[in-house]
């Protein structure tokens, strides 16, 4: 079985589980759906703190794999041209929380700037960035060998 179809059919079946209590609104994107206050949440965190650097579209600048005069890299992308999908979200929170590792960008800690709901609000949102293939990839390859 193909591995869209499984996760199509398995998304259909999470949707019937659960209680009769209500669920969240949700909002597709492809295959993936999304829990619609958690995504514009996270959508007005990036715009107003991660935009700047990282683009409004996740897309950064071109020459992110160069490191600057500073001797720092710059901001990466955060869509499927960049790196971020290749790590867990466990990683990606963490990154967002503790920001760059000394010496290697000039991304700030967010802790303490964000709560806890903001940070996973924007992490939800920078996997929304990518294509399903990507998204699909991240899932299978990544996020499934943390568990």
């Amino acid at each position: 079985m193909n591995k869209k179809l499984i996760l199509t059919l398995s998304v259909a079946l999470l949707a019937g589980c659960g209680d009769d209590a209500k669920q969240p609104e949700v909002q597709g994107k492809g295959l993936r759906q999304y829990d619609k206050n958690v995504l514009t949440r996270g959508e007005r965190v990036y715009l107003a703190n991660c935009a700047q650097c990282h683009g409004n579209n996740g897309e950064a600048k071109p020459d992110w794999r160069i490191r600057g005069t500073d001797g720092k890299f710059p901001p990466p992308p955060l869509d499927d041209s960049g790196h971020a999908w290749h790590h867990p979200r466990a990683w990606l929170k963490q990154m967002v929380i503790q920001g760059s590792p000394v010496g290697q960008g000039n991304m700030p800690a967010w802790s303490g700037k964000l709560s806890e709901q903001e940070i996973d609000a924007v992490v939800t949102y920078v996997t929304s960035l990518w294509s399903d293939a990507i998204h699909l990839q991240w899932l299978t390859r990544v996020e499934q060998k943390q568990n």
